[in-house]
């Protein structure tokens, strides 16, 4: 996609939606941080039924740790991988008490030393905790990265450079949940919506959908 439309493609999401918020639920950081590692291969939805209990008992690691594996399990056991995730979100909350002082840590870096968080996780965090301009991809994000040919690449992590470089610096803050609900509501994985889709005139992909 050429430099211009780019332009054109985010002014028109930021229009559409000036403060683009993520629809997991969450009461501070830490408990972000344990909904991100939860959504993984899973949707916000689900994740959302799931913690609603869990986040009214529990929003600090030293509660979590006292809850216990089991008791985690329970509450998690609707959500796709629940023995691995509870098992990472309990040794989570021991590294930040032992580490960190019970506090999520700032840096992509030190969130990826704990167990559960990968990069994607790590930058969701640092750009809705923290304010980073950074870009999570997901699913969506590397699928809308290809399709649309703002950042055509093979790996996430080269949709993530190639977004981070394309994208003009006063659109990166919002810029992954603007792709994330764009790619969740419009530009969908088996059939886009593009006769509804307010950029479907500077998007590069080739197989547009009609009425």
């Amino acid at each position: 996609m050429k430099k211009a439309n780019i332009e054109i493609f985010f002014a028109r999401l930021q229009a559409a939606d000036p403060e683009p918020k993520g629809e997991l639920n969450y009461s501070n950081i830490y408990t972000m941080l344990v909904a991100v590692v939860l959504s993984a291969q899973a949707t916000d939805i689900g994740v959302n039924k799931a913690t609603k209990a869990l986040f009214e008992a529990v929003d600090n690691p030293t509660d979590m740790l006292a809850l216990g594996e089991a008791k985690l399990k329970q509450h998690v056991r609707t959500i796709g991988l629940f023995n691995t995730k509870a098992k990472n979100v309990i040794a989570l909350s021991r590294r930040l008490l032992d580490v960190y002082d019970g506090e999520v840590p700032e840096t992509r870096e030190e969130l990826e030393t704990l167990p559960g968080v990968g990069r994607k996780t790590a930058n969701v965090v640092c750009n809705m905790a923290f304010g980073q301009p950074t870009i999570a991809v997901d699913t969506h994000l590397f699928r809308l990265g290809n399709r649309t040919g703002i950042a055509p690449g093979k790996t996430p992590l080269e949709v993530e450079r190639k977004f981070e470089k394309r994208i003009p610096k006063h659109y990166l803050l919002h810029a992954h949940h603007w792709l994330i609900l764009h790619g969740r509501y419009i530009c969908k994985a088996r059939k886009p919506d593009c006769p509804t889709c307010p950029v479907n005139d500077v998007c590069s992909y080739k197989a547009k959908t009609t009425l």
